[in-house]
């Protein structure tokens, strides 16, 4: 029996080293004093990081439960890895694991009088202030706005969206998958409309069969006005809409390698 077992062992060992060579991702906790909790980070670096001294643009992203693992995901995971490392992408991801039941509270920019929430600008300081400031002491990353992309899906385009209004000079990039604009409609437009000047590249994606609240007229109107406040000469939106794409990760998951490459 004791020779049988040592016998698996070696196996053994190999499978969970097996396991453990494709998780292309790691995490950690950091204090989000801004939202009086701990965050859980997972973190994405591109291939041959550790052997490369060079700089690399940063994605942030909501929702991370669903971006890397389909056990941690609800309804499917975005293979955000697996994508990135087909496309050998030279890019650190970093995914902010929602809130559970606050999620709806952390996404959202204004309060919704049926639904209450409101409390991005809290989630969105966590981001700017906290978490950014230690992502760069600990990663060789390119700081600037340029180098800097923030993404997300419902409603993670929604907030992504704001931040880039918020904050023009920490995301000079935003991927905006099926923006849940409807929730926060009149203050997210009248926000838009008060903002002089937007040099944002964003990428605006939703699907025609999604089922939610005018999703694509939405969407359409919104890059209608962005283009009001700037040329589209400059070429800095992109709006795509995915026929018979529902509102899921499925959706999100097949758009997002060419979002990113036309972001990037």
């Amino acid at each position: 029996m004791i020779r049988f077992l040592s016998l698996l062992l070696p196996l053994f060992l190999f499978s969970v080293n097996q396991i453990e060579a494709q998780n292309r991702y790691s995490t950690f906790e950091i204090d989000a004093p801004q939202l009086q909790t701990k965050k859980k980070i997972w973190v994405y670096l591109p291939l041959n990081y550790e052997k490369s001294t060079k700089k690399y643009p940063v994605i942030y992203m909501h929702d991370a439960q669903n971006l890397f693992d389909t056990i941690a995901s609800f309804g499917g995971e975005w293979k955000i890895d697996e994508t990135l490392d087909s496309l050998k992408a030279k890019v650190i991801v970093i995914g902010i694991e929602h809130g559970n039941e606050k999620r709806f509270g952390e996404l959202t920019p204004y309060k919704n009088e049926k639904r209450g929430g409101g409390n991005a600008d809290a989630y969105l300081e966590f981001i700017v202030k906290t978490l950014k400031p230690q992502i760069d002491l600990t990663y060789r990353t390119k700081t600037n706005a340029r180098n800097t992309c923030i993404w997300g899906s419902s409603l993670g385009g929604l907030v992504s969206f704001y931040a880039a209004l918020k904050y023009p000079d920490v995301f000079g990039k935003v991927g905006c998958f099926s923006p849940a604009f409807w929730i926060n409609k009149e203050e997210i437009f009248q926000k838009m409309e008060n903002t002089p000047n937007f040099n944002t590249k964003i990428y605006l994606l939703c699907g025609d069969n999604e089922g939610k609240e005018d999703m694509v007229t939405n969407m359409e109107q919104m890059e209608t006005l962005i283009n009001s406040k700037r040329c589209e000469c400059k070429k800095l939106n992109k709006s795509v809409i995915v026929k018979g794409g529902e509102h899921n990760e499925k959706l999100w998951r097949n758009a997002f390698a060419k979002a990113y490459l036309w972001l990037f």
